[in-house]
Parts: C-alpha cells; sequence; structure tokens
C-alpha cells in the first residue's frame, strides 16, 4: 500500500495516502507473484527430442498457450500440437543445461548438442578450451577436446576462433575446474561459420562507446546480452501484468496528424520529396508548392502534414471509453535535438488508460506496475542480476528489493519545491514555484530526502504540463504526477485527463492549439464522457532502472540520436 512518509528532517506537510476509491482499486491490481518453475527430475535420455520432452513446462513456451482444461474430444488436437510444438523446440540451450538448481550435475554422461558462438579459444599441449555462448543465458559452455575428437583439425587449421559460430557435440561430465560444475567433453565439432580475424570484441574490455560504434555485434558480449534478456523480462511482464488485470492491447498508431505533448518536436513524414532516385540526389525544387510559395501539403500521401507519434495515449482514451482499461506498447518518437544520456529519438512507451478512474486510481496502477515487473525481474533474471551487480552497479539488487518492498512517498508540486527551496545542498538549476523540476532535483528527492524510496509527486502547475490533463479547483494546477525512482529520476508521468468539453476547449484556445486537428479527441468529450486517467512510462528508462545502466542509448538494441542512425 501507498502511503505518506514524512523525512525525520522535515516538517513539511505531505498529502493523505490514497484515497480509499484508490486502494480498492489498489486491491483489485492483485500482486501475482511470479509462479516457480516446474522442477522435473529428468531421466536417461536415448534422444534430444526425449531431452527437449522432459523440459519444465516454462521452458517449453509456446506449450503454455494449450488451456490446461481440455475436453476428450480435443484430446488428439492438443497432442498433434504438442508433437509439432516439441519438433519446433527440440533445440537445446546452453539455459536449458546449466540453467536448474543443480546447474547441470543432473545430467552428468548425457550426450547432448550445443550451438553457438565462441567467446574464448585456448590450446594447449593435450587439451583445447572452447567457451561457447547461444545467448540463452550468461553463463558459457566449457567444451573440453582433444586431438582425438572428430573436428579437431579445424582447431588447428583456425577455423574455430572467437566469434565462429559452432555446432559441438559431447557427453556432460563434472568439471574440474571451480568456475563452472560441469563441462562438455567434446566427441564432435563443426564449424558453422568462420570468424575473420579482425572481429573487433575479444576478450579483453572495450568501452561502451566503443561498443556502440558495433550496435550489431554487441549483444555477444556479455553486458548487452544481460540487458537484452531483462529488457525482454521486463516486456514479458509488462503484458502479464496488464493481461491478468483485464486491460486490452492496442496498437496505437505510429503516424499521426496530432501533436500529443504540443511541443512541436515531430519528425514529419512525407512522400513529396521524390523517392524515384536516391534521396540524396533529390531537388529541392521537385516539392510542390502553393501560388504563395508554401509547401502544396494537399498533393502529399495523407493530404495534410503529417508525423511520427509522440505518444499514443490520445488513441488509448478513444478505446478506453469503449473496453474501460486498455494499454498500448510500442515505439514512440521525438525530434528533439539532444545527446544527453536521457534522450533518445527513438524510443519504447508503455501507456496504460483507465476509465472511471481518477488520480488516486492512475498513482495506484503505477505503483503497482512498477513493482510488479521489477519483483519479476528478481526472481526470473537471478544470474543476469547478479552480473549486474557485480559489474554494473554495486547494490542494484538491494537497491530494487526496496522498491518492491517499501511504501511509495507522495507529496504535491508544492511541498516538493519548499523541500527543495530548503535543501541544505546547491543544485545547477535554481528551484521556484512554476519550474520544471529537473533530474538533479527528483533524484535528490527519492534517493536522498526519502533514502531510496520511489516518491509520486502530484498537483504540478498547469503552465507546465499538456492541455489534456484535468485542472484543479485552484485553477493554477492540474492532476498530474510523476513517479521518481533513485538514479532515474521521473520513470512516469500520467495524469487524469480533462474529461469536461469547455474545460478542454479553453484549455486548446489557451494554447493557441488548432482545435480542427483534435475534432475526433474532443468528440469523446461530446459523447458519453467519463473521468479518466493514465500515465506514460519510457521503457528504456525501465531498462536503464532495473539494470543500473547509465547511458540510455545502452538500453536499446539499436539507438537513434541526432546524426546517428547507422544500423
Amino acid at each position: 500500500m501507498a502511503v505518506a512518509l514524512s523525512p525525520a528532517t522535515s516538517t513539511l506537510r505531505l498529502i493523505k495516502p490514497f484515497s480509499a476509491t484508490a486502494l480498492a482499486l489498489r486491491r483489485l491490481y492483485i500482486f501475482h507473484r511470479p509462479k516457480p518453475t516446474l522442477s522435473i527430475s529428468l531421466p536417461t535420455f536415448s534422444s534430444i527430442s526425449s531431452f527437449t520432452a522432459a523440459l519444465p513446462l516454462s521452458r517449453r513456451t509456446f506449450c503454455s498457450l494449450i488451456p490446461s482444461a481440455i475436453s476428450s474430444g480435443e484430446a488428439t488436437k492438443t497432442e498433434t500440437l504438442e508433437k509439432k510444438v516439441g519438433e519446433f523446440r527440440k533445440k537445446i540451450k546452453i539455459l536449458d543445461i546449466k540453467g536448474g538448481p543443480d546447474e547441470g550435475l543432473n545430467l552428468l554422461g548425457e550426450t547432448v548438442v550445443v550451438k553457438g558462438w565462441v567467446r574464448t579459444l585456448r590450446v594447449q599441449s593435450s587439451v583445447t578450451f572452447i567457451e561457447v555462448n547461444d545467448g540463452s543465458c550468461l553463463s558459457n559452455m566449457q567444451c573440453v577436446m582433444r586431438s582425438d575428437a572428430e573436428g579437431y583439425d579445424q582447431v588447428e587449421s583456425g577455423l574455430i576462433s572467437t566469434g565462429a559460430s559452432a555446432w559441438i557435440q559431447g557427453t556432460i561430465v563434472r568439471s574440474q575446474g571451480s568456475k563452472q560444475k560441469i563441462e562438455l567433453k567434446v566427441e564432435k565439432l563443426i564449424t558453422i561459420g568462420k570468424s575473420d580475424p579482425s572481429f573487433p570484441i575479444q576478450k579483453k574490455r572495450v568501452s561502451r562507446e566503443f561498443l556502440r560504434t558495433k550496435a550489431h555485434l554487441r549483444p555477444r558480449t556479455n553486458t548487452f546480452g544481460a540487458v537484452a534478456r531483462v529488457r525482454n523480462a521486463l516486456a514479458y511482464a509488462t503484458h502479464r501484468f496488464f493481461q491478468e488485470n483485464g486491460f486490452v492491447w492496442i496498437s496505437s498508431p505510429i503516424v499521426t496528424a496530432s501533436d500529443c505533448e504540443g511541443a512541436g518536436e515531430q519528425f514529419c513524414v512525407t512522400t513529396l520529396v521524390p523517392t524515384s532516385r536516391e534521396a540524396g540526389d533529390s531537388p529541392v525544387n521537385a516539392i510542390p508548392k502553393t501560388e504563395d510559395g508554401l509547401i502544396d501539403w494537399s498533393q502529399d500521401f495523407f493530404g495534410k502534414p503529417a508525423f511520427l507519434t509522440v505518444s499514443g495515449q490520445l488513441n488509448a482514451e478513444a478505446y478506453a471509453t469503449a473496453l474501460t482499461d486498455v494499454y498500448t506498447f510500442g515505439p514512440t518518437f521525438r525530434a528533439e535535438n539532444s545527446n544527453t544520456s536521457r534522450h533518445l529519438a527513438e524510443f519504447w512507451m508503455i501507456e496504460p488508460e483507465l476509465a472511471f478512474a481518477d488520480l488516486d486510481d492512475d498513482m495506484a496502477c503505477a505503483a503497482a506496475y512498477l513493482q510488479y515487473v521489477v519483483e519479476y525481474v528478481l526472481e526470473n533474471c537471478k544470474e543476469d542480476m547478479d552480473f549486474f551487480n557485480t559489474w554494473i552497479e554495486k547494490g542494484i539488487i538491494k537497491r530494487l528489493s526496496d522498491v518492491v518492498e517499501k511504501n511509495f512517498v507522495q507529496l504535491t508540486y508544492t511541498d516538493a519545491v519548499e523541500l527543495l527551496v530548503n535543501a541544505k545542498k546547491k543544485f545547477e538549476f535554481p528551484v521556484q514555484w512554476g519550474c520544471d523540476l529537473q533530474s538533479e532535483h527528483e533524484r535528490y528527492i527519492t534517493e536522498e530526502e526519502f533514502g531510496g524510496c520511489p516518491v509520486i509527486i502530484r498537483d504540478y502547475p498547469k503552465e507546465i504540463k499538456a492541455f489534456y490533463m484535468r485542472q484543479n479547483n485552484d485553477g493554477k494546477t492540474v492532476a498530474a504526477m510523476d513517479m521518481l525512482v533513485p538514479r532515474v529520476g521521473e520513470l512516469i508521468g500520467g495524469s487524469q485527463r480533462e474529461e469536461r468539453l469547455d474545460h478542454l476547449e479553453e484549455r486548446l484556445d489557451e494554447l493557441k492549439l488548432n482545435k480542427e486537428s483534435y475534432w475526433w479527441y474532443l468528440d469523446l468529450r461530446r459523447y458519453g464522457s467519463v473521468p479518466h486517467a493514465g500515465f506514460g512510462l519510457g521503457f528504456e528508462r525501465l531498462v536503464q532502472f532495473a539494470t543500473g545502466i547509465e547511458n540510455i542509448r545502452d538500453a536499446i538494441p539499436f539507438p537513434r540520436t541526432p546524426g546517428s542512425a547507422e544500423f
């Protein structure tokens, strides 16, 4: 339950805990703890297919789609589907071998085939050590090969080297070293794809700045492999949270004619630039113009200016007024010329929208969501999280555990500003009522003032917030909230939406926004309007928060930033 906490040194008046309505909603968002992986004692296997068939159900992903209760008339169809899935999933991964509680000791003596990429190669007088990774987990499979093994000539000829891909068959034996419990005694090796000696990712350490120039190869490093797996787990947990709580996933459009945020920092989508030859050779005078010398948008593909979306929220609101609770999860774009470690031109957004809900409900949902996905990662990505805890940010596991276990602090924007003004710390950006809080302010509040607790600040000045936020009765603030977390600052931003037609039209006029562009959005207030609320979460910031990665360009597979669209 989220409650208001007061720091021992502060006399600020913090706002009351969540309302009874919000607490009721919070109870509705039942916190489903991840179920433990089904443990199966594996028998002796006569074939790869039998090995796969005995894997825990959590590893046979597609089978989980089959309902547990099936009538006898459907049994044959189910068996056929399971057979097809089994054939599709017959490939064994290193995680399947080493991922159990015994780290593979329960498979001693079994013959398996491993396919992956060579991380290291050590040739000694009597034996060769080949470490292979297939991306399924952080751990490599250490393969021990003697000169009498089939395919050893590929080691001697140099075909097998760092970066090469290989097919390796062998017997699982107890490891003689201390770094792993098992290793693979190689019986046969086949080189699938050799690697040129210029392969840039060798065993030595390289900077993340360098790896950004090799974004197509950096997933083969421990760091970026782990980031990719945690990102995947966060995405899965996101869908799972909303699906288990009655939300409907909506695919919001990427191309739009409206600006959700009103900031004007959008990428234009047009076919007016000739594409019959190389874009770089397109003459400017080929763009059609009106008699006034302006661009003739009527000849463009959509007949008017169109842009890459900055948010799916407005579209989500349309579906929330029909389906009650919905969410979007997709790419968004900002043409902001920023080269900081916090900004991307292309990023992913999670945006739930709740009908018949107010700001308290919105905050309850945001808190439940964050705790859910963080706990999911802690429970299901233990090896990767241990890696981050050791090499990226010491103490990250405790920090994330605190988010799951601690109460969320609530305070108003006014109280937050008073807290910052009275802080015994000099900020780069001065603080006064009406200013937009900067990252240094947000991090000070959550990290220093409240000792690592997530903090929700609400009721911001309307001048610094978007047009669609519901105005409070004081006429100065809107029902908006930001959730702050340690190291990142703002992670979630949300609000209760303005459901009153006259107030929304008046706000559009104040900001000199064209009401004709929002005709359909205003219609939602004309036909059965209801109080509703939602929030937006930049997915890459969540990945940063969960992994400790400092630069947001390392939280997405292929970053898009000013002057950079290489891959």
